[in-house]
């Protein structure tokens, strides 16, 4: 992978594919974590695809970078509506890329982009949580933010703690 894929960032290959890959697979992440009718997973992945691309604007060269990287890979396909069939096994895997990501941004990035890049993606599971809500009837009641949710968030949060 070249420097300007990279973003003049010092990471190796691996690691800067991971940084990648993670936005996408914790908005599918925070789409799973609540079942879902196939409307509110469409809501919740659209609010993902928001979430990721506003990193364009970033004042955080990695998270730009991160963005620039995965906007050459897009395939300019609308958001798909996608949920983990093994719900606890793929949260689990995506809770542990956090974990990985985490080392690496805690030995290659500067403290301010390791922050800004963490923020980024919890914004990401957070929009996609609180887009749609869960267990209403007919759009009336419910919550933002379900019990499931909300441990997935936490459990996010926790996994950049390392």
């Amino acid at each position: 992978m070249s420097n300007r894929t990279r973003a003049g960032l010092p990471f190796p290959s691996d690691e800067w594919d991971l940084l990648v890959r993670l936005p996408g697979r914790v908005a599918v992440a925070a789409t799973s974590a609540e079942p879902d009718t196939s409307r509110r997973t469409l809501v919740e992945g659209a609010a993902g695809a928001e979430a990721i691309a506003a990193a364009r604007g970033s004042d955080s060269r990695l998270v730009r970078g991160v963005a620039e990287t995965i906007d050459e890979g897009a395939d300019n396909d609308p958001p798909a509506a996608e949920e983990f069939s093994d719900r606890e096994a793929a949260i689990a895997g995506v809770l542990d890329a956090c974990r990985l990501a985490a080392a690496s941004l805690a030995a290659h990035a500067e403290p301010a982009d390791s922050g800004a890049y963490r923020a980024w993606i919890e914004s990401i599971a957070e929009s996609v949580c609180q887009a749609s809500r869960s267990g209403g009837v007919l759009g009336l009641g419910g919550v933002t933010i379900s019990p499931a949710e909300r441990r997935f968030l936490d459990d996010l949060a926790a996994a950049f703690e390392c």
